[in-house]
């Protein structure tokens, strides 16, 4: 393990740790808005930087990478497909989040439905978070740190002990930001990671192609057209893990719950100190993801011409990060990692604190706790959640490596179903409470029939594109059938000033418009 390695990991990891607690240090974390939103203050580039890390991981790092090493640049649909889902939220969702007051997501569903339609989500949503986020995000960072430092060989120590131990060092550093720090440490600390990510994420492929081409970036770039052309499609088949026909169904779904409904993105949106900044780091971030293939997919393609096609997919990243990065390089590179490996667990750890205290130990065990209280009782449940993270995470390791393709379908029996939900209750007046739950258990059980017991034959993203449909058509027979006593109306409960942005029209379609050039250069019709 080489010193300097080392020192320049410490020293950005110290870095960033020391600038976010200066920038943070006379936040008053004893309040429910101080701590759980980082009291409504958030600047639309910390907004866009947060969700950008929290969004960023190794999962997607080493996952999209080798996928673009075994398929085709058209896996690029989980990155491009967000910036019209970021696009809607700007537009549609955000307005109506602030103009509601709302703390958390499910707090909507309160309002235009009933209290238990609120629960019933909060559980689904913290189903997802610590069984189906957390534990992942400390198993796969630690898996990658482990590759950068090679801290088996280093302490000596096999496979799984390296593994606790990784996990340990990653869960104790999120945990204090996440715990201690409320969501304003958090989204400070993400945006300043997400600068880093964004050189160091950017710096792999253009060294890549350097070296691929002998010293030309442009001579690397031809030697991708010229030996796999097919590598550069953004138009996938009915073989390809995205084809493109998702994109107008489940994935264009899955995209809006995540960027527009799942907590622990908008909680970084429904912070912002204004309407204006909220959409402004939302449009931001959407033209963010647009660069997304650069990073996270064109590196697995220069892999797989500079090293063949018989390497392990999952391999493809690391190796090209280690046969082409400098020494010197190599600790920041190893900190901006870590740096998002840390965004996405405690943003995810944050966001779960948030639900629990707000909407299972305050209404159910003391509605009259005062914000102190709540805040004190949501870090020894946080605590607890850490722990239960950090001591199931390794264990991941044991189980076969298919194991987070089963990760990707379990997400289906709550993101699509929730969004469904939220996006009926916001576009109608007279669908009653009943209508919500119904539609829930019909979706879920009949999605779990599709992936568990019968095969369709059908890519879930088209069976998810499917089951919303049906389900939003049931509930809106239901009420046609039985409709609520009144009519639903979204009370003005907005903290915040609610001016739009002036160029949110222009910036909206301007990245649409750049998301269809992109398609369109990335096709059998493009110049590329």
């Amino acid at each position: 393990m080489n010193p300097f390695t080392i020192i320049s990991f410490l020293f950005f990891t110290g870095l960033v740790a020391l600038i976010s607690y200066y920038i943070t240090r006379k936040e008053d974390l004893n309040s429910q808005d101080g701590y759980f939103l980082g009291g409504r203050s958030l600047g639309a580039w910390t907004i866009a930087g947060s969700l950008m890390l929290t969004n960023l991981s190794t999962e997607q790092l080493i996952g999209l990478n080798a996928q673009g090493y075994s398929d085709t640049i058209a896996v690029m649909g989980w990155e491009v497909g967000a910036a019209i889902a970021l696009v809607v939220v700007a537009f549609f969702l955000l307005p109506r989040y602030l103009k509601g007051g709302i703390t958390t997501i499910p707090d909507f569903l309160e309002d235009r439905y009933d209290f238990g339609t609120k629960q019933i989500v909060t559980i689904l949503f913290l189903f997802g978070y610590i069984l189906n986020l957390l534990p992942p995000i400390l198993y796969s960072g630690a898996v990658a740190m482990n590759g950068l430092f090679n801290i088996p060989e280093a302490l000596g120590i096999g496979r799984i002990p390296s593994l606790y131990v990784t996990v340990l060092a990653i869960g104790i550093v999120g945990s204090i930001y996440a715990i201690f720090g409320g969501l304003k440490a958090v989204a400070v600390s993400d945006s300043i990671n997400g600068i880093g990510l964004l050189f160091g994420g950017l710096m792999i492929p253009v060294i890549g192609l350097f070296v691929l081409g002998d010293g030309s970036i442009g001579a690397g770039f031809s030697t991708i057209l010229e030996n796999s052309p097919e590598k550069m499609n953004s138009i996938g088949d009915s073989d390809s893990p995205v084809p493109f026909s998702t994109m107008f169904t489940g994935m264009l779904l899955v995209n809006l719950f995540y960027w527009g409904t799942a907590q622990h993105i908008m909680q970084r949106a429904i912070s912002a100190k204004s309407l204006k900044e909220g959409q402004k780091g939302v449009l931001i971030a959407a033209f963010l993801k647009l660069l997304g293939p650069i990073f996270l997919i064109l590196p697995g393609i220069i892999a797989f011409n500079m090293f063949g096609p018989d390497m392990e997919p999952t391999n493809a990243y690391p190796r090209l990060v280690n046969e082409i990065l400098p020494t010197p390089l190599v600790g920041f590179f190893a900190a901006v990692l870590f740096g998002a490996i840390l965004s996405s667990f405690n943003s995810a750890l944050n966001s779960s604190v948030t639900l629990i205290a707000l909407n299972i130990y305050k209404p159910y065990f003391k509605p009259k706790a005062s914000d102190k209280e709540v805040v004190r009782k949501g870090k020894y449940v946080g605590t607890v959640i850490a722990l239960f993270a950090i001591s199931i995470a390794p264990l991941i390791d044991l189980v076969p490596q298919g194991f987070f393709q089963y990760l990707q379908m379990v997400n289906g029996f709550y993101n699509v179903p929730i969004f469904t939900i939220m996006i009926v209750g916001y576009l109608t007046k007279r669908v009653p409470a009943i209508a919500a739950k119904i539609a829930l258990f019909v979706f879920i059980s009949t999605y779990a029939t599709t992936q568990l017991v019968w095969d369709t034959g059908l890519h879930f993203l088209h069976i998810l594109g499917i089951l919303f449909v049906v389900c939003a058509t049931l509930m809106l027979i239901i009420g046609k059938l039985y409709p609520r006593n009144e009519d639903f109306y979204l009370e003005e409960k907005s903290k915040v000033d609610m001016t739009p942005w002036k160029l949110l029209y222009p910036v909206g379609i301007a990245v649409t418009i750049a998301m269809i050039i992109i398609y369109t250069l990335l096709s059998p019709v493009g110049i590329l």
